[in-house]
């Protein structure tokens, strides 16, 4: 096949570099990525990958499958356009809304499965896959990868637990105004080890705020990874509020903390005030929540064989055998002027591919 892996916010490269690596062991095919560079300035896979950010190259490329993990992709191009979901958080509304602008949907699970399934049987014009969700396939290919460093750190600084606090970049959800001190508190009173790993839309004022705190503080350490996966690795404690990396979290079955947390349901310990985390982090050692975690690796994500990403290529290869490619995806008026102000025109001549 020729894929197009569709990059247009930084944190989707961790998520679609599964899927490069499978079709790479695969062989037979040709992959592109597409780079947004306005949101994407340094990529990180320049050297390692075949990477364009013209749009015009990636229409002549003429794909046959590409891979969303964003909320939208150009209608006008070729393809099976597959939406991967870019984690799993559900209590944010548009994480359910349906913009048309995809063919599948591969699902992480059968939570997702059975109420997109139900929206595929409303509108009539997508399909839905149940694969698992390809950042898992990092996660099982390095499980334990980091082990010895985590000892070393640990040992360096004296400490006995790896804690990460990972807050969402979202203004009206985030816990970053509020948590400041008491995450010091923790920092001074616990034998912890304290990560700091914020989302790449992070504002910067807030970046500015928590930076410094990793050169004041011996245990304190800022992480610049574009990829958080390492860090949830290494930690053996997560400390957030509405993020979606909770859930990556949970499927480790580590324990959790957020604060005011928005979610539906919830599986960890949720504060209502910054004042109770140091009496929550005690509370995680006794670790009331597993029950929970276990029903939530079993209907979010029961995937973590390493094949999510084979999972995502049958499903596309499936499509095709039963539809052929498509040549561009119907939209109504709005869809497409969305479509062409973020991502222009393209000159539709004969493509390279064919």
């Amino acid at each position: 096949m020729r894929i197009i892996l569709f990059c247009e916010q930084k944190y989707a490269i961790s998520i679609l570099r599964p899927i490069d690596l499978r079709a790479r062991e695969e062989g037979g095919h040709e992959i592109l990525w597409y780079v947004h560079r306005e949101n994407i300035p340094t990529f990180p896979l320049e050297k390692d990958v075949r990477w364009t950010s013209d749009m015009q190259e990636v229409y002549d490329f003429s794909p046959e499958a590409i891979y969303v993990p964003c909320n939208i992709v150009p209608y006008y191009l070729p393809g099976v356009k597959i939406y991967t979901f870019h984690g799993y958080a559900t209590e944010k509304k548009r994480g359910w809304h349906i913009r048309g602008y995809f063919d599948m949907y591969c699902t992480p699970g059968p939570y997702f499965t059975s109420r997109f399934r139900e929206m595929a049987r409303e509108y009539g014009n997508f399909e839905v896959a149940e694969t698992g969700w390809p950042r898992q396939d990092w996660i099982f290919r390095h499980l334990r990868d980091f082990d010895e460093e985590k000892a070393r750190l640990l040992a360096v600084h004296g400490k006995k637990k790896l804690v990460l606090y990972a807050p969402t970049f979202s203004p009206s959800l985030t816990s970053l105004p509020r948590m400041k001190e008491e995450l010091l508190r923790l920092a001074r009173e616990k034998d912890i080890l304290l990560f700091l790993k914020f989302h790449p839309l992070t504002r910067q004022e807030w970046i500015d705020m928590y930076k410094p705190l990793a050169e004041e503080y011996e245990n304190i350490v800022w992480r610049d990874d574009h990829d958080i996966s390492k860090c949830l690795l290494m930690a053996d404690v997560m400390i957030s509020d509405t993020s979606s990396a909770v859930y990556e979290f949970l499927l480790l079955d580590k324990p959790v903390i957020t604060l005011n947390s928005i979610a539906e349901k919830i599986y960890w310990n949720n504060i209502t005030e910054p004042g109770q985390l140091s009496a929550a982090f005690d509370d995680t050692l006794a670790d009331k929540h597993a029950l929970e975690r276990k029903w939530f690796r079993e209907n979010y994500d029961p995937y973590l064989d390493g094949l999510v990403g084979k999972r995502m290529l049958d499903a596309a290869r499936d499509y095709i055998a039963r539809h052929g490619v498509p040549s561009c995806r119907k939209m109504n008026l709005w869809r497409k002027f969305a479509c062409l102000k973020r991502f222009g025109r393209v000159s539709r001549s004969v493509k390279k591919g064919k």
